[in-house]
């Protein structure tokens, strides 16, 4: 069974996905252990690396071989000015995003513990970046084949997905948080794609499979996924339950493999025959988020569609 979501084809001058969402400038930094209060250790590696999700996800399809769209918002500070040239160097489109003057971009101070590649984030974004429902430029959301939105200025991702579905353009979000405005956002989406813990939170279910179902049942998604980090993913379309094993890989960093499998998700939808399954899909999906796993920062390892391509035969060969 494949994705039940006819793609509307790419309009004259358009684009194959749009983004809507956040970036973020990170700080990695990569330790032995997760510090314990009062202590010091030394600093095995560090970097400074554009990220966010929205943003990560469109490189993510840019280097997958797909014309993509970022929409948002950057400070006018070096790390915004930094965020906005990674994304034109990658070829994803940045001419619907807004820069805000005398304003810090987004930053994130991320720590990785080298054992298990787990990290813990603090953020800090201002209140100057915020996009309102009333900024949604419909034309701008409504520009490609597909509309990603992520949770965090929850009501502009309503109205810019409402936007969409008005077009005939399918769309998928990346949900982590229970926020104020989420009930209404989640109405308004065909392929909900959740952080692990996100399903728990917003349904009070512990059990995976009945709180996807429950998503499903309320918001008539017709596919609710939830990531699973080392443990793959498991989706539900229709009444079919997929359960994809993630890949082994040696873990340096986790930092973006969710925003990388949301853009692999899509990535491979795109790129789908009339054989293609959607557990082809997210098989394809897990697989760029574990390649990314295997550098520091939410983008050095994300692969090109040829390294995607040899990873997965080699994974079948084996």
């Amino acid at each position: 069974m494949g994705i039940p979501i006819q793609l509307p084809a790419r309009k004259p001058n358009g684009f194959d996905v749009v983004g809507f969402g956040l970036n973020m400038t990170d700080l990695l930094v990569l330790v032995d252990r997760y510090p314990e209060a009062n202590s010091k250790q030394e600093i095995q590696q560090s970097t400074h690396c554009p990220g966010g999700q929205a943003a990560t996800a469109m490189v993510t399809c840019a280097r997958l071989g797909w014309k993509a769209r970022y929409v948002g918002r950057f400070g006018d500070d070096s790390h915004g000015i930094v965020g906005l040239e990674s994304l034109k160097t990658e070829q994803v489109d940045t001419s619907a995003t807004r820069i805000v003057k005398e304003t810090a971009n987004g930053f994130s101070v991320i720590v990785v513990d080298k054992a298990t590649g787990n990290r813990t984030i603090m953020w800090k974004r201002s209140e100057k970046l915020t996009v309102r429902p009333e900024d949604v430029d419909p034309a701008a959301v409504c520009s490609g084949r597909v509309l990603l939105v992520d949770c965090h200025d929850t009501a502009a991702s309503a109205v810019a997905a409402r936007h969409a579905r008005a077009a005939g353009i399918p769309t998928v979000i990346d949900v982590e948080y229970v926020r104020p405005g989420i009930d209404e956002l989640l109405r308004e989406i065909d392929v909900v794609i959740t952080s692990e813990d996100f399903p728990a939170q917003l349904t009070g279910i512990s059990q995976p499979s009945l709180a996807l179902k429950c998503i499903q049942t309320e918001y008539k998604s017709a596919i609710v996924c939830m990531t699973r980090g080392g443990n793959g993913s498991l989706a539900l379309l229709g009444t079919e339950e997929i359960s994809t094993p993630s890949f082994p890989v040696k873990v340096i960093d986790s930092t973006g493999a969710g925003d990388v499998f949301r853009g692999g998700f899509i990535s491979a939808w795109l790129r789908a025959g009339d054989s293609t399954t959607a557990a082809d899909i997210f098989r394809s999906a897990n697989a760029a988020a574990a390649m990314k796993c295997r550098s520091l920062g939410a983008r050095a390892g994300i692969p090109t569609q040829k390294e995607l391509q040899t990873f997965l035969q080699s994974d079948r060969d084996k």
